[in-house]
């Protein structure tokens, strides 16, 4: 087998692989001989056509296959033969049956980068409080109240209100054009929820029923519906019924109705301050490896990262985007989304996620961090209580490797970070004081 090697770019190798005339022909003659015994050809018996015969008919048919099988046997050796640290699957090219009788084909690689990570311990991260405010106890327990609220048609002179629930029907526009995408009738609001915006409540308060309100709004390049992702949407609302929440009373008889176990207001107040900063300390784990990846990104940004990787990472991402909208019966097309743009539009977020992932993996290799059957062995655990399914089912389904490796890949990341996290110098700061956690994570 003849190795030969040419730097196509930083990262990018052309591999050309040919392998011997005598392995080649020891392969062709296997499966020609195979072939033999399984066809019939018009004027000779089963078994008994002539080679000759069976290579004008079949060559065609016979070569591809005898290609892909030399390829699988012999790619691995050729890379570790010539100690090259590919990082993704090959793509294969040029695979050629020359008249000497030897196969040449060509492998596009992408290697591992070579970088020297800058210093990664003890790296000083803000951490917001975990300390529960009594705002935050008292907006838990309206939510609690109006939970147990009673609901009755509101009078037609009534306005809109926080906590109401209005029934509406409305209908977007683009350039004066109607969005099919962008309507609903019947649709119901929950004023104070926030579920379609603070901006779109608001516009909604004093309004009364069978009004009609007109209005536009501009919506980011990143906004989740990538339907109205950066455009300016026109809206037009009726309102068509209103409803009123009547709260119960705050007292411990409220209390009481939330749990028995709970004697007093002050009792319930208690445990929701108790329960909330649990919530706390268990978002900002994850709030914190954030605001560290944050910080690795930005300190080792100089470094090549494989295209290739960039664009899987973004057909993935891609992917994501076709599901939800066949979700909602829509395609790319339907949805008037250009493949080609939503490519570009994510691939700043790809390009993180690719050099994030070698950032760790960097971090593993200088501090040996492996993934052991203890660690894989919490993670199936972790899995079977948040589903409800039992630890042999876990495994089960994580049977296949191209469904483990992911998963072992992602508790190695864990690990790496909880590394990180508790190598770091934490500075613990008033909640919100700076960057939320949700747009490190955008950034990371």
């Amino acid at each position: 087998m003849d190795v030969a090697i040419e730097e196509v770019s930083e990262l990018a190798r052309k591999v050309t692989i040919t392998l011997p005339a005598e392995d080649v022909q020891k392969e062709l003659d296997k499966k020609y001989n195979e072939l033999k015994k399984e066809v019939s050809l018009k004027g000779f018996r089963r078994g008994k056509a002539p080679m000759s015969i069976l290579k004008k008919s079949f060559r065609d048919r016979v070569e591809p296959e005898v290609a892909e099988k030399l390829v699988q046997e012999t790619y691995f050796d050729a890379v570790e033969e010539k100690k090259i640290n590919v990082i993704v699957h090959p793509e294969i090219q040029e695979t050629t049956f020359a008249d000497d009788g030897t196969f040449t084909y060509v492998a596009m690689v992408e290697v591992k980068p070579e970088f020297e990570l800058q210093e990664y311990k003890g790296l000083e991260v803000e951490k917001p409080s975990s300390e529960v405010t009594d705002a935050e106890v008292e907006k838990k327990v309206d939510s609690l109240r109006r939970s147990k609220a009673v609901l009755r048609s509101a009078e037609d002179d009534h306005e809109i209100a926080m906590d109401d629930i209005v029934t509406i029907d409305f209908q977007g526009f683009h350039n004066e054009k109607a969005l099919k995408e962008v309507r609903n009738e019947n649709f119901s609001v929950d004023m104070g929820t926030g579920y379609l915006g603070e901006d779109f409540e608001e516009r909604l308060l004093g309004v009364k029923k069978g009004e009609t309100i007109l209005y536009e709004s501009d919506f980011p390049a990143d906004f989740q519906n990538p339907v109205m992702a950066g455009k300016t949407i026109e809206f037009k609302v009726d309102v068509k019924e209103i409803k009123e929440r009547l709260k119960p009373e705050l007292d411990d008889e409220f209390a009481k109705d939330i749990d028995e176990k709970y004697e007093t207001l002050a009792d319930l107040r208690d445990a929701i301050s108790t329960e909330l900063k649990e919530e706390k300390e268990a978002a900002l784990e994850g709030d914190v490896n954030d605001r560290i990846m944050k910080k690795l990104l930005a300190m080792n940004s100089e470094f090549p990262i494989p295209q290739r990787t960039v664009a899987y990472e973004i057909q993935e991402m891609i992917k994501q985007t076709e599901e939800n909208l066949k979700r909602a019966g829509q395609t790319l097309e339907s949805a008037g989304i250009n493949k080609e743009q939503l490519f570009e539009h994510h691939r700043e977020a790809a390009e993180k996620r690719v050099r994030g992932d070698f950032i760790l993996k960097k971090v593993a290799e200088l501090e040996e961090l492996t993934l052991t059957d203890e660690d894989l062995e919490q993670g199936y655990n972790r899995i079977a209580e948040q589903y409800n399914m039992s630890v042999d089912e876990v495994k089960g389904y994580f049977k296949r490797r191209d469904e483990l490796m992911p998963f072992m890949a992602e508790l190695l990341n864990e690990k790496i970070l909880n590394f990180l996290r508790d190598a770091a110098k934490l500075v613990e700061v008033e909640a919100g004081a700076e960057e939320s956690g949700e747009e490190a994570s955008q950034d990371a």
